[in-house]
């Protein structure tokens, strides 16, 4: 099958009396799996995280940890934890979007992953959590691009900051799809738990890293999903052990910056959403600003102007030029996005 089909050309019987749909990725158990993980001064937590990848039912095919250049000592958490990772230490703190950029490469360019499990340094995957995501994979009549995990907090409440809606217009065919491999269609996902397709980011490149924080996976996955499928699978359980219990516009003081001029780009300057998209988002993005500005008052007021004209300043700049200092992780990224033409 070509990685270029549209979704609606992967299923091989649809429609014929007698026969039952075929799963569009009958190999799934079997393929490689390659988890990424994302770490900033958070050793507590990385250690807790690799803990939890090693206690997979089904454990990845290989790890990848990106150092974001950490003060204290995850960088050392990292390299003498028995899951054997491979840990690439940077020399200076790209953020979260940098360091998915440079893993997501690294997994497909050095360690061929067919797909690739991003999640930050704070996800601590309970033991099904992968076998859940695989599971569902097999299942689905569909080719999918992106499957994400149920993320909770430390309480089992559904995390606020990770929750996904359901893809606006899914026809009933699209959610008897979803619910057959046991979950329910989304049109981005949250990097918290997310399995992508590695064919899809050889095809269509990788995160911005430039975003630094904040909306580098809204991005990513509306590109990948907005002509490929996502599916958020409950069964696939992960802990976001947060420290606080809130959304990433709770308390944002000077990150606001980033919500917002990342989430202009993404609106602004991407073709990773529709027309429509782009004005259902920016109006309930604008909303959510409108409610921290009444928060916060002037605090953010001065910080999000900031970003703003940063957004219409010019784009993000290319990811391997973002990773300079780190010339093997440029090298992978410039890669991966050569291949994919960006």
């Amino acid at each position: 099958m070509s990685d270029t089909a549209p979704a609606d050309e992967t299923r091989s019987t649809v429609g014929r009396p007698g026969h039952v749909e075929a799963a569009a990725h009958p190999e799934a158990l079997s393929e490689r799996v390659v988890a990424v993980v994302v770490t900033y001064n958070r050793e507590q937590l990385l250690a807790q995280c690799l803990d939890g990848l090693a206690a997979q039912d089904r454990r990845p095919d290989a790890v990848v940890v990106i150092d974001n250049a950490s003060t204290d000592a995850s960088g050392r958490v990292a390299d003498e934890h028995p899951l054997g990772a491979d840990v690439v230490h940077l020399h200076r703190n790209v953020g979260g979007a940098g360091g998915f950029a440079a893993g997501i490469a690294r997994a497909l360019v050095r360690h061929d992953a067919d797909w690739v499990w991003v999640m930050d340094d704070d996800t601590v995957p309970r033991p099904g959590a992968l076998a859940a995501l695989l599971e569902a994979l097999g299942s689905s009549p569909v080719r999918l691009s992106v499957l994400s995990s149920r993320a909770v907090w430390t309480d089992g409440r559904d995390h606020p900051m990770n929750t996904q809606r359901t893809r606006l217009g899914a026809s009933s065919r699209e959610k008897r799809d979803a619910a057959r491999a046991g979950g329910r269609p989304i049109r981005t996902a949250s990097y918290v738990s997310a399995l992508l397709n590695g064919q899809d980011v050889r095809r269509l490149g990788l995160p911005h890293a430039d975003y630094f924080i904040w909306s580098d996976d809204f991005e990513h996955t509306g590109r990948l999903l907005r002509h490929g499928r996502g599916l958020q699978v409950p069964s696939s359980v992960v802990e976001h052990r947060t420290a606080r219990f809130g959304n990433a516009q709770t308390s944002p003081g000077s990150r606001f910056y980033y919500d917002v001029r990342n989430r202009l780009w993404a609106l602004l300057r991407t073709d990773s959403f529709t027309p429509l998209e782009r004005v259902l988002h920016g109006g309930r993005t604008a909303l959510g600003w409108l409610g921290v500005l009444a928060r916060h008052r002037g605090d953010v007021a001065g910080v999000g102007l900031r970003g703003v004209l940063a957004a219409l300043r010019r784009g993000p700049r290319p990811s391997a030029a973002v990773l300079a200092a780190d010339g093997e992780a440029a090298a992978d990224v410039r890669a991966i996005e050569r291949a994919a033409g960006r």
